[in-house]
């Protein structure tokens, strides 16, 4: 997958976000390009984002960035860490889930 963005690593770090559980990319919904998050996504576009619906959580727009899978975006919000490589994902992005996720 590719990450655009300002990513600083290869495990989709970026200039906003940058501590050791930074670690996942999101597919956004308005555009379908994956970004490691929302400021990235405003700084490299000239769209708003919006907000994945409810009824499309089934998607498998959440990459890992340390052993690249994906996952749908209910097993993520319901994950602490990733499921394939036992990774810890921020705890911290949940306070920015309304801006991804309805």
């Amino acid at each position: 997958m590719t990450v655009l963005g300002a990513t600083v690593d290869d495990q989709t770090r970026c200039v906003h976000y940058g501590s050791p559980l930074d670690i996942v990319a999101i597919r956004f919904h308005c555009c379908g390009e994956f970004y490691p998050c929302f400021r990235c996504h405003a700084d490299a576009v000239d769209h708003p984002v919006t907000a994945w619906p409810a009824d499309r959580f089934d998607t498998r727009a959440i990459l890992c960035g340390v052993c690249r899978s994906t996952l749908s975006i209910s097993d993520y919000l319901e994950a602490d860490f990733c499921p394939s490589c036992a990774s810890p994902f921020n705890p911290g992005c949940s306070l920015h889930h309304s801006i991804y996720f309805e």
